[in-house]
């Protein structure tokens, strides 16, 4: 198809996420990806600064993911899960295992179902433990953890994404979004104060809150949390799927906080961004407490692709990479240029804050962004970013090198400057 057809019957047809149809900027029909970069159909060439929304923490095609993928393929691309297993599974398992240092292994269709799955767990153990009237969830404003209707239930409820769905999502407990700094002790007091009878568990993304705005915060206030929640007899949640497998400099962020969850989910980076595939980690205190007659007996949720042999097989070699360590020194390099790049635009008067940690990098404008104009901008500079809100991000693939991390940030740079000082 030629990319005129691409576009038109797209246009048509096709739901872009968080858009309408037809969406209001054409989409960019690629034709192939390979690094870290997307060529597409007309023949331009952009780098990937946004890791295809993270996911492909080792860059596009990697050899080591497509030889796994086409190994699998010949022999099984998928049987159901229920009453069957298989090695990729069982291989990917004691990885996920070994890194986190949880028992259990629970695999998902996608992030969001992996959130799902741990909403439920939570709920499970606590009736399990004798204290059903404990089914609600405890989190802070600014936090995003999926589109489905128990994520959504924990998203920020009025600046984020699912507003619109007030009064219909189940209703959880909210705390103001943490602070930045290490002083957080009058907002550790909010925290203890907010958990009350009926709070099953917090559950926060550590560090990082991704989606919803790209803000961080500190280690220690992520092994505040952990206390608390042990002091209070409920669980820890850590949704991991943005930050797990080195991104944020640290191969999980409770790690660079010292602790360890009793509920983890991780997802994105798991396949190395090959397909789609998630898990939801827990104890064994979690999993005993479910299988006991009063927590339900059995874990009630079993995707029909669940433990997806295909899957499995690529996020084991996508794992492997992670455990051989180069994300150890290629991280910590992108988080030196990025801060060298992207720092000088603390001085923009369109600018309020320039932030960087691993291999993120976060300009936040005084204004929301002007879309078409924000991309438009960082394409015509080689680069492909996503704009959204006040935020132009970025979040470029580990193994970028520093002429490409360079560019990512000229590109940005040209982005900012595509906004109006004014609007």
């Amino acid at each position: 198809m030629q990319a005129a057809e691409i576009i038109d019957f797209d246009q048509a047809h096709l739901w872009h996420p968080y858009a309408p149809t037809p969406a209001p900027m054409d989409p960019l029909p690629v034709a192939s990806a390979s690094g870290v970069r997307l060529t597409l159909t007309d023949g331009r060439v952009l780098i990937d600064a946004m890791s295809s929304w993270w996911a492909a923490a080792h860059g596009h095609s990697h050899p080591a993911l497509v030889a796994a993928a086409k190994d699998q393929i010949d022999r099984m691309s998928h049987v159901m899960f229920g009453g069957l297993t298989h090695e990729p599974a069982v291989k990917l398992g004691e990885r996920l295992v070994r890194l986190t240092g949880l028992d259990k292994v629970f695999y998902a269709d996608s992030g969001s179902v992996s959130v799902e799955v741990a909403v439920k767990m939570a709920l499970q153990f606590q009736r399990g433990i004798g204290h059903p009237e404990r089914n609600k969830l405890l989190t802070w404003r600014g936090g995003y953890h999926g589109d489905t209707f128990a994520p959504m239930s924990v998203c920020d409820p009025e600046g984020g994404m699912h507003a619109l769905w007030r009064g219909v999502l189940a209703e959880q407990k909210f705390v103001s979004a943490p602070p930045s700094g290490d002083d957080f002790s009058a907002y550790a007091q909010e925290l203890d104060a907010a958990i009350d009878d009926t709070i099953a568990a917090i559950i926060i993304e550590p560090v990082v809150q991704g989606a919803g705005g790209m803000r961080f915060h500190s280690p220690r206030l992520v092994a505040e949390i952990r206390r608390l929640c042990t002091e209070r007899g409920i669980l820890f949640i850590a949704d991991e799927i943005a930050t797990g497998f080195g991104r944020t400099g640290s191969l999980f962020a409770c790690q660079a906080a010292g602790v360890k969850p009793d509920i983890m989910c991780v997802g994105k980076a798991l396949t190395g961004g090959f397909m789609t595939l998630a898990a939801t980690l827990a104890t064994h205190e979690v999993a005993r407490a479910i299988q006991t007659t009063e927590g339900g007996g059995a874990l009630m949720h079993g995707p029909t692709f669940m433990g997806n042999p295909l899957a499995c097989a690529v996020a084991d070699a996508a794992v492997g990479l992670i455990e051989a360590g180069d994300w150890k020194s290629q991280v910590p390099r992108i988080e030196a240029e990025l801060k060298a790049g992207l720092t000088p635009l603390k001085s923009d008067p369109r600018v309020h804050d320039v932030r960087v940690l691993g291999a993120i990098g976060v300009v936040e404008m005084k204004h929301p962004v002007d879309m078409a104009k924000t991309t438009n901008a960082a394409v015509e500079h080689g680069v492909w970013i996503r704009p959204f809100g006040k935020l132009i991000y970025c979040m470029p693939p580990f193994i970028s090198n520093s002429a490409e991390v360079e560019q990512i940030c000229r590109a940005i740079t040209v982005a900012v400057q595509a906004n109006e000082e004014d609007q």
